[in-house]
């Protein structure tokens, strides 16, 4: 995996994320938001005083963050990295952090995440976040701990094999993501003539939905979240063609100094191999 690492690290919390690594050691419209006018004076100490990290997930997003109706438990690569920050947040390691339950799961879509954050009631989004300037402007973004592209999901039983055949198809999107305008810039880049038109859904399950129905004639999205809903009825329309990539950071609150410790502990763990060991974990593939 080809990670951009951004030159973010700063000196505070080092100490903090060493610590907390103990064992490891051995991812639009909706969501904008003006972010916070000023971060308070510490935004750690008000998670320590809190006793527990209350973090952004995804709930639909196999690899990364799915809640096991089952269970109730959420699992994935994110699930287990905000355990590893919350571990560097409360100074302790990291399967103590998941034995005594540092971290509170809220599920958010993109359309939330940003305003979460805002309000005070998230201290961290790992959910596929995708990192552009635009929302760089409102919060802190880690060091992408993964980079993904954009795919379109089509029927298998329209017989389609190029971009060619959206033109006046419906293609569904998620409301506040990126996705509209990335598949617009790659059919401009690829020289295609299609002109699709698109309608935007709150969740990813209703967007697989519409498409079952014929409601709409394709399903665009990051890669990592089409592959939750493939089946033996779908497929990506010419997956050869790569656009849209995208890097996924961890975001907080604007000039917090959990902020400075999210980034200092991603860079750890992109640094020892533990990232690397999730993504084969979580998503069966090599970094």
């Amino acid at each position: 995996m080809s990670i951009s690492r951004r030159n973010f690290i700063k000196a505070f919390g080092a100490s903090a994320a060493v610590a907390g690594l103990g064992l490891a050691g051995c991812g639009g419209s909706g969501d904008t938001g003006s972010g916070s006018a000023a971060a308070s004076a510490s935004k750690l100490q008000t998670i320590r005083d809190r006793g527990v990290l209350n973090c952004g997930v995804k709930a639909d997003v196999l690899g990364y963050g799915y809640l096991d109706t089952a269970t109730q438990e959420y699992e994935g690569l994110e699930i287990d990295l905000c355990y590893q920050i919350a571990a560097a947040v409360f100074e302790v390691e990291y399967e103590e952090a998941k034995e005594q339950d540092l971290c509170a799961f809220t599920t958010v879509t993109p359309a939330t995440r940003g305003t979460l954050i805002d309000s005070g009631q998230l201290d961290i989004v790992a959910a596929t976040y995708t990192i552009t300037p635009e929302r760089e402007e409102d919060w802190d973004f880690s060091t992408p701990y993964r980079t993904d592209s954009v795919g379109i999901m089509v029927k298998k039983d329209n017989g389609w094999t190029s971009m060619e055949d959206l033109d006046g198809v419906t293609i569904g999107v998620s409301i506040g993501s990126t996705t509209q305008s990335l598949v617009e810039q790659m059919i401009e880049d690829e020289g295609f003539s299609c002109v699709p038109t698109f309608q935007e859904y709150q969740s990813y399950p209703e967007i697989k939905d519409a498409l079952d129905a014929g409601m709409v004639g394709a399903f665009a999205m990051d890669r990592s979240t089409l592959n939750t809903y493939m089946d033996d009825t779908v497929e990506l329309l010419q997956p050869e063609v790569e656009f849209g990539t995208q890097d996924y950071g961890v975001a907080t609150e604007k000039d917090s100094d959990l902020s400075e410790l999210v980034d200092e502990t991603v860079n750890e763990l992109l640094d020892n191999g533990w990232m690397d060991e999730e993504i084969t974990t979580w998503l069966g593939e090599s970094a």
